[in-house]
């Protein structure tokens, strides 16, 4: 909702010139007037996610490709022992990293929709959970070595797959495709049709994985392959968007915090007329 510039008065008025129309944004102009916060703001959330691909690609290389190298417990139990580790940190460096994109996000999202961009918050940090239960899955079976016996390493590795399978390739579809596209989507921070494709792709992401749960498909088959590329379309590009545009103007985008506050206090206490 737009609240006519005579009713809020914030200080600072910056004109924009966006979609061939001037628009007066209003914001805090201390330091760089190009680096504004919630600029700094989509930079930061645009490199946090593009850490989450240069992490979870090396990592999934190094087992193999989207764990082949765990297929063989022998391997594991005998010579992996460096792969592992790294792909283990390099997990550890995702989990962060997904934590991260929604925690820089909130300040911005919370205006647009407070509960969207709190389940947001909790859906990272659950996808970040099953995340950190695989890693420790898998440091387990080295821990242990050679006295593990293929049993036991089967069971461990088995656990590590389950957890990717409910995480990554479950929860993502909650998280990063239905809360945070749709809330990209209703607020216009990005273009409407890159948020399109976490509209999509988050339910695709959901009944592939849904159909791995039941043995409908095989986790790491084709079939869970193509009805993922929605959803790295939308994070790909979201990535690239937020390291190079920014947010695009909305009436609340470059408000200071207390202008946000004051802005939204005012909007709860303006009276709806009853037709």
């Amino acid at each position: 909702m737009k609240v006519a510039e005579k009713e809020f008065q914030p200080s600072g008025p910056r004109e924009r010139n966006v979609s061939g129309s001037t628009q007066t944004t209003f914001g805090n102009s201390e330091g760089d007037p190009d680096m504004t916060s919630t600029r700094r703001t989509a930079l930061w959330a645009g490199i946090w996610f593009a850490i989450t691909f240069l992490a979870s690609i090396p990592a999934a290389a190094l087992y193999g490709g989207f764990g082949h190298v765990l297929k063989n417990p022998q391997y594991v139990l005998g010579g992996a022992n460096t792969r592992i580790e790294w792909g283990a940190f390099l997990e550890l460096i995702l989990l962060i990293a997904n934590i991260a994109t929604a925690v820089v996000l909130f300040p911005v999202l919370k205006w647009h929709w407070e509960a969207g961009a709190l389940g947001y918050v909790t859906a990272r940090v659950m996808e970040s959970a099953f995340i950190m239960v695989g890693i420790l899955s898998l440091l387990a079976v080295l821990t242990i070595g050679n006295e593990a016996g293929p049993g036991t390493a089967n069971t461990l590795i088995a656990v590590h797959d389950w957890s990717f399978t409910l995480g990554p390739g479950f929860v993502v579809g909650v998280g990063n495709g239905l809360l945070l596209g749709s809330m990209m989507f209703r607020s216009g921070l990005v273009p409407r049709g890159l948020a399109m494709f976490g509209l999509i792709g988050g339910p695709l992401v959901l009944l592939s994985g849904t159909a791995v749960l039941f043995g409908i498909i095989d986790a790491g088959s084709s079939a869970q392959g193509l009805a993922t590329i929605p959803e790295i379309i939308w994070e790909g590009g979201l990535t690239i968007y937020l390291i190079v545009k920014g947010f695009r103007a909305t009436p609340l985008v470059d408000l200071t915090e207390a202008e946000r506050e004051a802005q939204h206090v005012r909007l709860e206490r303006t009276p709806v007329a009853v037709r």
